[in-house]
């Protein structure tokens, strides 16, 4: 986990849909969610780590954290 979201609770659920894999992840202090798709071949490490970086970029441009 980055360092601004150490400490936070992320919820994170994964569907595949064709050679894809749809993330969601969520952040459940502030309830905000975010989708990200990637290849199937990328691992769940990928997936985790992407999302991640985009709930953090999401929270950050909410003001949520700095």
């Amino acid at each position: 986990m980055t360092e601004k979201m150490h400490g936070r609770e992320v919820i994170f659920e994964f569907r595949p849909v064709g050679n894809i894999m749809r993330v969601s992840a969520m952040d459940t202090a502030s309830l905000t969610e975010i989708s990200i798709q990637c290849p199937l071949s990328a691992g769940e490490a990928a997936f985790k780590k992407n999302a991640l970086m985009r709930l953090e970029y999401v929270l950050r441009k909410k003001g949520v954290i700095r």
